[in-house]
């Protein structure tokens, strides 16, 4: 199992269920967040008389889900596929190995707990 943060434009993220319910996917949790990448919070360049603009906080989603080994290469390429602007601020995937998971109501393990 592996889990998958995913961190995309809030405006996106109905393609973002669409894409992880055509896979499999059986659960997202998902946090409002503020932060800035290589752009530094400016989506483009400002001009202005003041020398200090100040740092930007642009708004994301962090979306996170749990997914059988499986299915992990042909999320990550639908969403690279469908999010893929070719801008600042398309979004990251991260991928971290999940040891174990288990259902509390049933006591399932592993992937039978998804």
């Amino acid at each position: 199992m592996k889990e998958l943060e995913i961190i995309i434009q809030p405006y996106k993220i109905e393609n973002l269920k669409r894409i992880l319910d055509s896979e499999g996917a059986t659960g997202v949790m998902i946090t409002q967040i503020f932060g800035y990448g290589r752009e530094k919070g400016q989506p483009h360049q400002h001009y202005t008389r003041d020398e200090h603009v100040g740092i930007n906080l642009m708004p994301k989603l962090d979306v996170r889900t749990v997914v059988k080994d499986e299915i992990v290469e042909s999320l990550m390429i639908k969403i690279q596929q469908e999010f893929n602007t070719g801008s600042f601020g398309d979004g990251k995937i991260f991928v971290r190995p999940i040891e174990d998971a288990m259902r509390i109501r049933t006591g399932e393990h592993g992937d039978d707990a998804l």
